[in-house]
Formats: C-alpha cells, sequence, structure tokens
C-alpha cells in the first residue's frame, strides 16, 4: 500500500480559502434571507391587507345598520344606503380583482364566501340603482337577503385573517431557522477564521524554518564549492560570471574578484574558440539546441590567466533562478591525464605494430618454410612411383612422415598467432556430426590398435546429427583431443560420446580414456601453450603442447568452453559443452557440370599452364600433372603467364602469388581483363600463405580456388574431377545480358502453347548439340570449311533468336562474323568459348520449363 502524495504549497492555501470563502458565502446568504423576512414582516402593505379584510366586515356592517334604518326612516335614509352599500361593493370588487389579494382568492373557503358575497351584491344592485320608491318597495327583501350574507361576510373576514395570521407565524418560524442557520454561519466563518490564522502561522513557521535551512544550504553550497577540486564557474545567459570558486582560481591562474562581472568569453575561453563560443551563447538565449548544457562531460580546450591553452573536461547544467536562468559549469584540468591517454596510445601502436610484425613474421615465415617443404614432400610423392628398394621406400617413407609433423607442427603455431590476433573466422556450414566423428574414429582406429586400445564413439539420448557450425574447428578439437587420448592409452579403452544438452541448441562432447592420466598440478596449466604431460627427455611420446592450447582457443572461438577430469593412472576426461545450430538434412544437390571445352568435360588429358617461379615447385607440379597425362605449359612469372594466356589456350591456369616481375593477383587481373577465352579459363592459387584475408583476397581477384603448399598428388589432380572446378560462365553471362529471355519463351508459348515450344525448344538443344559437337572436334576439315561454318553458325544463330537464347546468339554470330572475315584465330576464339555458354543456355532452359 502506497501512502499518499505530499500537498503542495499552493494546495495547502488554497484549501482554508475555499472553506473561508465558503463560510463567508453561507453568512452572506443567511443574512440577506433574514434581512428580506424581516423588510417583509414591515411591510406596510401586510398591515394594510389585514385592515382591508377588517374593514370588510365593518363596512358590511354600517350597510346593514343603514338598511335596517330605512326599513322606518324617510327618504334621507336612502342615500345613507346607497352610499354604504357602494363603499361595501367596492371592497368587496377590491378583494375580487386586485393583485394583493390574489393569494387569498386562491384559498377554497375564501373563495368561496366572497362568491356567495358577490353574489347577494349582485342581485342588490338594480334594487340600489332603482328610484326610491321601488328600493322603499325592496327594502324588506334586501333586509332579509342581507340578514342572510351577514355570516358568510364575517366568515369571510375571519377566515382571511386567520390565514394571514397563520402565514405570519410560518414567516416568524422561517426567520427563527434561518437566524439559527446564521449563527451557525457565523460560528463556522469565526472557526475557519481560527483554523485560517493557525494555518498561517504554520506557514509562517515553515517559512522561517526553510529560510534557515536555505542560508545553512546555502553556506554548504558556500562551502562544498570553496573546498571543491573542480573548478565550479557561473555565469548568466549572457556570459557574465556570476560565481568562480577557488579551485576555478588555481586551474585559471586568476583570483575571482577579477573576473566576477567580466565575460566569460574574455577569461577562459581560447581565442580560437571564441566565435564558436559566441554563437553557442546566442544560441542558447534564442532557445536554440543545447548541445552541451545537459550533455555530461565533454572535452575542450580552456585558457589560463597566463595564455596557456590545456584541455578540460567540461559538464554543464543549467538552472532557473528569481533573476533568470544561469548556467553552472564545472571543469576539471585533465592535462596530466590527456598526457597518459597519449602514452597509453603510443604503447598501444607500439604493441599493435609489433603484433603485426610478428604476424607479418609469421605469414613470411610460413611462406618461407612451406616453399622448400613443398618441395621436399613434393620429390617425396614423386620419388615413390619410382623403382625403389625396400629400404628406400621405408627411408622415404620416414622422411614424409617427418615432413607432415613438420608441416603440423607449422600450422599449430600458425592457428594459434591468428587466434591471439583476432584473425581466426570462422566458417559455419551445415553438417553431419556423426560422420565427423565417425571419419576421426575410422582416421585413429589403426593408432588406437596399434597400442591394443579400443577406440569407439555413441550417442547419448537423441541423437542430434544435423548442425551447422564451423566443421574444420570441430574437427581440429576432436582430432587433438582423440588423438592424445589414444596417444596416451596402452591396452585401454577410448570412447567418444555425444550428447544433447538440456538447454537449446546446446552439444556435448566428452572423450574418456583409461589412459595414464594426469596429475593435479598438470591439470592447472594443460590448456597452456607448450605443455606436455610429460617433458623429460625420456618421455615416450612427442609433441610441441600446442593441441590442447589450440582445443582451448577453438572451443572459446566457437562460443563453448572445455573442462578436464582426471585421476593418474586410471584415465582422463575432456568435456567440451558448445553451443550449435541444429538444422536441417540439406537437400540432393542438383549435378554440377563440369566446364567445358570444345564441347568435351574436363576429365581426360587437358592443357594446363602452370605459373611458378621456384624451379623445384615448378617441378613438383610438373611432374605430377605429366604423371597424370596432362600437357603442361611452364611460366617463371606473372607476366609470361599473361602473355601465353592470349596466345593460346588452356584447360587450367595454376598460379604461384609470390613473383618476380609481376605477382600471381595481377597476373590474374590482367589474364580476366583479356577479351577472349582465356578470361573464362579456371585459375587456381598455388600458396603457401594460409591467413585467411589474404585467401579472401585472392578470390577477389577473379582466382577460382586454393591450393596450399605443400601441395599433395590428391589435392592437386583433384581439380580436375567432375564439379572440382568453378563454373562462372552462367555469372558472366547474366553480367551482359540473360542467358534465356523469359519474354521471348512465354510469347512462344502463347503462339504454339506450351506442348509445342517444348518440341521447338527439343529440337534447337539438338540442333546446337549437333553443332557444338561439330565445331568442338580436333583441327580438321570443318576448319579450313569457312563458308560452312558460316552458314551453320548464322542458321543457329536464327534459332537462338527465335527462343530467345541472347547470349548464345550473339556469340554464333561472332563465329559467323569470325569466318567470312577469314581470321582463323578470331574464330578458334569464338568457337573455344562457344560450349561453355551453350552449357548455361541449357541450364536456363531447363529452369524455364
Amino acid at each position: 500500500m502506497t501512502g499518499s502524495a505530499p500537498m503542495t504549497p499552493r494546495v495547502r492555501i488554497l484549501i482554508p480559502a475555499v472553506l473561508f470563502s465558503l463560510a463567508f458565502a453561507a453568512v452572506a446568504v443567511f443574512g440577506s434571507q433574514i434581512l428580506r423576512d424581516v423588510q417583509d414582516l414591515n411591510a406596510a402593505h401586510k398591515d394594510n391587507l389585514q385592515w382591508s379584510l377588517s374593514q370588510t366586515d365593518v363596512e358590511f356592517l354600517e350597510f346593514y345598520t343603514a338598511l335596517v334604518a330605512a326599513e322606518g326612516d324617510g327618504d334621507g335614509d336612502l342615500d345613507t344606503l346607497r352610499r354604504e352599500f357602494d363603499i361595501f361593493y367596492s371592497r368587496i370588487r377590491i378583494l375580487n380583482e386586485a393583485e394583493l389579494y390574489a393569494p387569498l382568492r386562491e384559498l377554497p373557503r375564501l373563495r368561496t364566501a366572497l362568491g356567495r358575497v358577490d353574489g347577494f351584491l349582485q342581485a342588490a344592485l338594480p334594487a340600489i340603482d332603482a328610484s326610491n320608491a321601488e328600493l322603499r318597495q325592496n327594502l324588506p327583501g334586501l333586509a332579509e337577503q342581507a340578514a342572510d350574507i351577514r355570516p358568510v361576510v364575517r366568515d369571510l373576514s375571519i377566515s382571511a385573517l386567520g390565514h394571514l395570521v397563520a402565514l405570519t407565524d410560518a414567516r416568524r418560524e422561517q426567520t427563527g431557522r434561518t437566524l439559527v442557520w446564521l449563527g451557525l454561519s457565523v460560528g463556522g466563518l469565526i472557526v475557519a477564521l481560527l483554523a485560517l490564522a493557525g494555518y498561517l502561522n504554520h506557514l509562517n513557521s515553515q517559512n522561517v524554518r526553510r529560510r534557515a535551512e536555505v542560508v545553512e544550504a546555502s553556506r554548504r553550497m558556500n562551502v562544498v564549492m570553496g573546498t571543491s577540486l573542480d573548478g565550479v564557474i557561473i555565469s548568466d545567459t549572457t556570459g557574465c560570471i556570476l560565481e568562480f570558486n577557488a579551485a576555478a582560481e588555481q586551474i585559471f591562474a586568476i583570483p575571482a574578484q577579477e573576473v566576477i562581472g567580466r565575460d566569460l568569453a574574455d577569461v577562459i575561453v581560447p581565442d580560437h574558440h571564441k566565435a564558436a563560443h559566441a554563437a553557442g551563447m546566442a544560441r542558447l538565449r534564442n532557445g536554440g539546441a543545447r548541445r552541451v548544457v545537459g550533455s555530461g562531460r565533454v572535452r575542450l580546450e580552456a585558457k589560463r590567466a597566463t595564455g596557456e591553452v590545456f584541455p578540460v573536461e567540461l559538464a554543464i547544467q543549467s538552472a532557473e533562478t528569481a533573476q533568470g536562468e544561469i548556467f553552472v559549469a564545472f571543469l576539471r584540468d585533465i592535462s596530466a591525464q590527456v598526457a597518459a591517454e597519449e602514452e597509453l596510445v603510443s604503447a598501444r601502436d607500439l604493441a599493435l605494430a609489433g603484433e603485426k610484425a610478428k604476424t607479418n613474421f609469421l605469414a613470411t615465415m610460413s611462406h618461407e618454410i612451406r616453399t622448400p617443404l613443398n618441395g621436399l614432400l613434393g620429390n617425396l610423392t614423386l620419388l615413390q612411383d619410382t623403382r625403389l628398394t625396400a629400404r628406400q621406400r621405408r627411408y622415404i617413407g620416414n622422411m614424409e612422415t617427418s615432413g607432415k609433423l613438420l608441416l603440423s607442427h607449422i600450422n599449430g603455431v600458425l592457428d594459434i598467432t591468428k587466434y591471439d590476433a583476432g584473425r581466426l573466422h570462422l566458417r559455419p556450414v551445415v553438417m553431419n556430426i556423426s560422420d565427423l566423428v565417425q571419419d576421426i574414429i575410422d582416421n585413429q582406429s589403426a593408432s588406437a590398435a596399434a597400442n591394443q586400445s579400443v577406440l569407439q564413439w555413441q550417442w547419448d539420448g537423441p541423437a542430434k546429427n544435423w548442425i551447422r557450425a564451423d566443421k574444420d574447428r570441430l574437427q581440429d578439437i576432436l582430432m587433438n583431443l582423440v588423438g592424445n587420448a589414444v596417444k596416451f592409452t596402452h591396452n585401454g579403452r577410448i570412447r567418444v560420446t555425444l550428447a544433447c544438452l538440456g538447454r537449446e541448441n546446446g552439444l556435448q562432447i566428452v572423450v574418456e580414456d583409461t589412459g595414464i592420466g594426469i596429475t593435479p598440478d598438470q591439470i592447472r596449466h594443460v590448456f597452456e601453450d607448450f605443455v606436455t604431460g610429460d617433458s623429460s627427455y625420456a618421455r615416450n611420446v612427442g609433441g610441441t603442447g600446442l593441441g590442447l592450447a589450440l582445443t582451448k582457443r577453438f572451443v572459446t572461438a566457437l562460443g563453448g568452453h572445455i573442462d578436464v577430469e582426471s585421476t593418474p593412472g586410471q584415465g582422463s576426461s575432456f568435456i567440451v559443452e558448445l553451443p550449435v545450430e541444429e538444422a536441417e538434412p540439406p537437400q540432393p544437390a542438383r549435378p554440377i557440370h563440369a566446364r567445358q571445352v570444345r564441347g568435351n568435360p574436363i576429365t581426360g588429358p587437358r592443357k594446363v599452364l602452370l605459373v611458378e617461379d621456384n624451379p623445384i615447385n615448378r617441378d613438383v607440379a610438373r611432374e605430377m600433372l605429366r604423371a597424370a597425362g596432362h600437357y603442361v605449359v611452364e611460366a617463371h612469372n606473372g607476366r609470361e603467364a599473361v602473355d601465353l594466356a592470349r596466345a593460346g589456350r588452356f584447360d587450367l591456369i595454376l598460379m604461384d602469388i609470390s613473383m618476380p616481375v609481376m605477382d600471381g593477383r595481377s597476373a590474374t587481373r590482367a589474364i580476366r581483363a583479356l577479351n577472349g577465352p582465356a578470361s573464362l579459363t579456371p585459375i587456381v592459387a598455388l600458396t603457401a600463405n594460409v591467413m585467411a584475408e589474404e585467401q579472401a583476397a585472392f578470390l577477389e581477384d577473379g582466382m577460382d580456388g586454393i591450393l596450399t603448399k605443400p601441395l599433395s598428388k590428391e589435392a592437386l589432380l583433384g581439380l580436375f574431377s567432375s564439379g572440382a572446378l568453378p563454373e562462372q560462365v552462367e555469372e558472366i553471362c547474366d553480367q551482359k545480358e540473360p542467358a534465356v529471355s523469359d519474354e521471348h519463351l512465354q510469347s512462344l508459348k502463347q503462339a504454339l502453347s506450351p506442348d509445342g515450344a517444348r518440341v521447338i525448344v527439343a529440337r534447337f538443344c539438338k540442333e546446337i548439340d549437333e553443332l557444338v559437337g561439330w565445331l568442338g572436334q580436333e583441327e580438321g576439315e570443318q576448319r579450313r570449311d569457312l563458308p560452312r561454318i558460316a552458314a551453320e553458325a548464322h542458321k543457329s544463330a536464327g534459332s537462338a533468336a527465335t527462343i530467345g537464347a541472347l547470349c548464345l546468339r550473339r556469340q554464333l554470330i561472332a563465329i559467323e562474323e569470325a569466318a567470312k572475315s577469314g581470321s582463323r584465330a578470331d574464330l578458334a576464339m569464338a568457337i573455344d568459348g562457344l560450349p561453355a555458354i551453350w552449357l548455361a543456355t541449357q541450364s536456363a532452359l531447363k529452369s524455364a520449363a
């Protein structure tokens, strides 16, 4: 339950004022009512009303007396009778018609009596107005009627007077009640006045206390400002300095009495900032944007009395006072802090420069080490294909094993360097984790069997086979953990267990072994660089001690963590928990057609341009390619490669990166810029540089793939397998114009019906297939029959236009024009580019169908 909000001073004053006003209004209302009642009671018409009613009975009696006297007297008495009748008649007329008597006429009793009296008068009126003789004759009847009406007249007078008396009594009672309420209101007014007086006294006490508090707060504020380590400067909207504390005096080296009343710009603002300061103050006065006021601490420059410009940290707030708005500035001299920051920045730059130098050094050393390794391992591969004795084959195998081990150590050092430099990039893909684990188990089973150990793996709970993660890093993690377990376990068991964690998208990998175990002291350092389980010269297993250090880095990079539990002599357990994305199994990929040259896929003997400046590496690659039946042309630098690509046709270009005269990247860009089939030839980089950023740059230059040195026969010859070489023809067609115009195909379908259009397209495909096969044959008679080539190309170009195969039509026109001009070089170039374009057209036609 929350308490009510406190009343504001205005509300506290308004409430008693409202109560006092209500009491005063009540007194005024009741007083005015009393005044009206008194005036009403004292009014003359009330007395006249009562007198008139009383006089009615008197005047009737006088009339009746005159009537009785007239019965026995002479003529003179008749005049008196008539006069008294007229007086009584007038009185009744007044009672019947005067507004004053209207309330009385509303009374039923009075209205009845008044009606009877009026009836009597109307009946007597003819007799009264008649002659004396007639009047005298009618006197007995009049006397009798008057005697009958007399009680009515008296009742009329008495009832009216009684009603008036009752009204007067009621008015007196009402006046008494009003007087009571008036007394109560006056009492309430007095109480309200007393309460208001007490409340005003309370407010006065509060004001006195608050004044004392304000004085005390002002004194404390002066103490705070005087002892503050930050400079405090108060100014008005014109920039006039109102306050200047002691810290500000020390910061700006000027006494406060010399700056109070002066313009702020003249005291602390450097000359080169005065224009901006003046514009800002003008903007504040005009109600514009407040860029610094209320924006927290900002860094600016200030000026001391000596003219020295120095950095300050500044915060400005505004406040409203009785004299108007003021600005309070809090300043701090940060010269020492800025100097320290500059030293830190300088140290950081030196550290970054050192890190960059280390990275560059490692990249250079990688290249320099991998280059001779490429020659060593490549020549060993070539030696294995020659006649060797058993001893020679064993020696070569040992050399190859040592070379591969050296390569793995180099890769480990480079991976650590990339991670520590923040250049380890993840490449998540959809993968089958079960297949990956099975491959690693298969890979390490032979080593485990050599140690008389059993290696197996399993899922604990439901399997999550398909995930999205970095396959290469996961493979490195598993290879290091499983390899270590196999290495340190003899006559035991190694088990890999995968499990889905309770939280969403979590994967746990546990590698358990029954090997030699790890001591508690070793566990504390097991994930450090160059730490091995046994560092003595007599250790049974080798290694650099980088495997677990790399594993730890890779797990961290993937957003997970790794723990180890071990008992010396009983075995170890490494537990890895990783966040992964669950994925759907990928759809079966559509078959990828290999790039075609002259209508034939790159699967048989091909013509390869080998660009390599190192003679040993060149010999190794050349012999591997020739051994596979391929024809190799060699270039010693990039410039030679560009010239050879311009002059001849190649199925594949293997391009070294670091070369004299022209490097491989420049040569690739130059070849891609050539106008001819060479611009479409697949180019694969041969490099010892394993940095991901550098390899990405190679692809941006136009290369289609990368082979990392040391070069292996399997990787090199794998380029020629189906789908291994990237296909870019469709992308090139799309950049110029679509391979097939959808508008043409739709028009064709509307004109011939969909079934008719499919027949035409099938006939067209057969026609182009025959043309491409005929033109793609080896040098022969058809290349010398230029008119026939021109005619066939012209016919097929027309068919391509009908179908909407715009890119193909353009190529066929180029063949036709080259054949008509007789330029066999241009013709060969145009024919060489036709199969790839036809492949792209076929793909587009299938998609449109």
